[in-house]
């Protein structure tokens, strides 16, 4: 772990890995939930105000009442692997019917039924969210199965477009320009702000599509 100092109450910490910010993110938010991270106005150690935000390979934490005295206490943890989520996964109910599926069956060496079936079998979950609000990064995909950006971005993605990028899958919440490989198409809502929380996707939540139909 590599802390820096943010501001006078920020702290971003870097890592080396995808699996490490999981595994950090989950034991920021225990010891957050248990009362042992203080933040900035907080009453008592057992209120924690302040942000816990991860990204690819780091993880940011604002409102800190002392983020200084956290350094210290960062050399001295243990921080186990990500527990595993025995929450209900979140089902987004998807037709595989997207324009670059038959390019990512090339990709693959399969077909495009394969793909939706590969896709849907997957348990992934939300590494961390970004882009435009309710864009969850979820990673779970093995290795063989990540593909490239599209050579050429398009200027428009429909919203509720479910598309792979790498080692994401990843679904639009709102119509934007992207360069993404575009597999599929959901009618879920990715953002809401009259809903808590306005997104359906936090980091951490596991997530499963469903297929509605099969591919074309």
């Amino acid at each position: 772990m590599r802390p820096l100092p943010v501001g006078e109450h920020g702290l971003l910490i870097e890592l080396d890995s995808a699996e490490e910010v999981g595994a950090l993110h989950a034991e920021l938010l225990r010891r957050a939930a248990d009362g042992t991270l203080s933040s900035v106005g907080g009453t008592s150690r057992t209120t924690f105000g302040g942000e816990i935000v991860p990204a690819a390979r780091t993880v940011f934490l604002g409102g800190l009442a002392d983020p200084r005295g956290l350094i210290a206490e960062l050399a001295t943890w243990d921080v186990p692997p990500r527990p595993a989520d025995d929450r209900p996964a979140v089902e987004i109910p998807v037709r595989y019917d997207g324009p670059d599926l038959a390019d990512v069956a090339a990709l693959w060496g399969t077909t495009p039924d394969e793909v939706a079936r590969r896709h849907s079998g997957t348990t992934f979950h939300v590494a961390f969210c970004g882009f435009a609000p309710g864009f969850g990064y979820l990673t779970g995909l093995p290795e063989p199965l990540h593909v490239p950006r599209r050579d050429t971005p398009r200027t428009k993605v429909p919203v509720g477009s479910v598309a792979l990028a790498g080692p994401y899958t990843g679904v639009y919440p709102r119509s934007s320009p992207g360069g993404w490989q575009l597999i599929g198409t959901t009618d879920a809502v990715l953002w809401d702000p009259r809903r808590e929380p306005a997104a359906l996707l936090t980091p951490g939540t596991r997530v499963r599509f469903v297929p509605l139909e099969t591919t074309r």
